[in-house]
């Protein structure tokens, strides 16, 4: 079952009372279909008519949803015979970063993540998405393997942001982190990046430096989460809401500002409502941009990404 944010909460009171008319019907043997019916499309109406105008802040939220697909379902909804790979060659293995070979509609590929976690044990092993220098030397390892054997890159962006302990930052994190971006842009290979739930800060840039930089309808992405904003600037992290808005955090802000270069769009209601839905979107989304990259050359693949980032801003 899926769990109600506090902006949901009509609709959530709506779908408790279809729940107890579908109990008494088949308690009492009642035939009230059409009931049922219109209270269900009453539902789908006010569900579409909230995420039509969801602020940024509510868009975190969504964002951030714990049941939105984490990499394995993407992995497993959109490409076929992966095959994951695992370790940096220096220090460990960064389960908070996943990547491996796969293929995606018949093209080989080299697939690199973000993995959050669903339950309280896989978000500990995963470190809840946030990743170690260990898991972004990873990544830097696979996109160089990818480099040397042609393979076109697909990235799936899911992180509030790199982890920020003292052992990361013993370990060369901010060096890490820089490293991958450069090797974002070094290849000589079509990259598309998707950030799917949340795209936080350097953490995500490291493998977003992409010739296409795909987000889905309510994902977000920023330098500083809202809180984190709102506490450097008004002490508080109860201007969180004041922040998101601020920061433009939206897909629809990002677009308009030339950051990233397509929308996929979700299921109403949120890709956590529907997953196959939205899987399915982001497999077309990630085919069409990878299929009119596929016969740039090197050179135009490199020169397209870097003049895509130096535009920014001016």
């Amino acid at each position: 079952m899926v769990s109600f944010l506090d902006f949901e909460k009509p609709v959530a009171a709506l779908e408790a009372r279809i729940s107890e008319l579908r109990e008494t019907a088949r308690e009492g043997d009642l035939s009230i279909d059409g009931e049922i019916d219109k209270l269900q499309q009453r539902a789908h109406k006010m569900l579409a008519d909230s995420y039509a105008r969801l602020t940024p802040w509510q868009k975190t939220q969504v964002a951030r949803h714990a049941d939105r697909p984490h990499f394995k379902h993407y992995v497993a909804g959109i490409f076929d015979d992966f095959l994951p790979l695992a370790g940096d060659r220096a220090f460990a293995d960064d389960q908070a970063i996943l990547g491996g070979f796969a293929r995606l509609d018949g093209r080989r590929v080299m697939v690199i993540g973000h993995e959050k976690g669903d339950n309280t044990v896989t978000r500990l092993r995963h470190n809840f998405g946030m990743g170690k220098p260990e898991g972004y030397r990873k990544a830097i390892r696979l996109m160089q393997l990818a480099d040397r054997f042609g393979l076109p890159v697909v990235t799936l962006v899911d992180t509030s942001g790199a982890f920020p302990g003292v052992q990361a930052e013993e370990r060369g994190q901010a060096e890490a982190i820089a490293r991958s971006t450069e090797q974002c842009l070094a290849l000589g290979v079509p990259m598309v990046a998707a950030v799917v739930g949340e795209g936080g800060s350097g953490g995500a840039v490291a493998l977003a430096a992409a010739n296409r930089v795909l987000m889905f309808e309510h994902a977000v992405y920023s330098v500083i989460s809202p809180e984190g904003c709102a506490s450097i600037l008004w002490r508080t992290a109860d201007k969180a809401s004041d922040a998101a808005t601020a920061m433009q955090v939206t897909a629809q802000h990002l677009k308009s500002l030339g950051v990233i270069d397509d929308i996929v769009p979700e299921p109403v209601g949120g890709a956590h409502r529907a997953p196959g839905e939205a899987i399915a979107a982001l497999k077309a989304a990630l085919i069409r941009h990878l299929d009119a990259l596929a016969t740039l050359s090197p050179g135009a693949l490199r020169t397209q990404r870097a003049d895509k980032f130096l535009a920014m801003g001016t």
